[in-house]
């Protein structure tokens, strides 16, 4: 069926269907747990919707083989890529590790960015960061450090992310009021110097909290 829906294709985007999906898996790994709705596939892969739903499925078709490791998923109309529930035991395992207990550098900005302006979505850490931030973010999921707070208003519902009890446990917190003062720490236009201030003061606080 879906060789049959490429042949109406226009010729511009003349693609052959492993291209395809490679571009749509790329593109679902790239919005990582924000995910891509239809209409934003359609929009970035210039094709029709039918088009767009048959690469989505062929691919689900793909991932459901015992020797692949993730799935397509569907949340509030959106498609991510996800892990499969079966390796879950495996997935704590990891995160569980003696090499897996401390933060990273990467992981401690993204939590601290996250502590001061939450609820906050990956896209709006990444303007702050100047740099993607989907794999600290799932570590810091991962640890209970941070959570899915919410959905943000317009289009594409992204996630909105806040800290979590264990965040205050692990940084020997009682409220998110005790955080540290930082004047103006956060604006969208920071200096470096103000950043690692920042973090700085975040590492210090790890060092005696955990």
């Amino acid at each position: 069926m879906l060789t049959s829906i490429f042949m109406g294709v226009k010729k511009s985007m003349s693609f052959g269907i492993i291209e395809w999906k490679s571009i749509v898996e790329g593109l679902l790994f790239a919005a990582g747990d924000e995910g891509l709705s239809l209409k934003q596939l359609t929009s970035v892969l210039e094709i029709d919707e039918p088009v767009a739903l048959e690469i989505i499925e062929d691919l689900k078709q793909e991932y459901e083989k015992k020797e692949r490791g993730i799935m397509i998923v569907e949340v509030a109309g959106a498609y991510q890529l996800a892990t499969k529930k079966e390796h879950a035991p495996y997935l704590k395992r990891l995160v569980e590790t003696p090499a897996n207990q401390g933060l990273s550098q990467a992981a401690l900005e993204t939590l601290a960015i996250i502590a001061y302006r939450q609820p906050i979505t990956r896209m709006e850490v990444e303007d702050i960061r100047g740099v993607k931030s989907e794999r600290p973010i799932q570590t810091l999921i991962a640890k209970g450090l941070i959570q899915d707070v919410g959905r943000a208003e317009g289009s594409g519902r992204a996630i909105l992310y806040g800290t979590t009890r264990e965040f205050l446990e692990y940084f020997g917190l009682k409220t998110i009021e005790e955080l540290p003062v930082l004047s103006d720490a956060l604006d969208d236009d920071f200096v470096q110097e103000e950043a690692d201030l920042f973090f700085e003061k975040f590492t210090e606080m790890e060092t005696s909290g955990s």
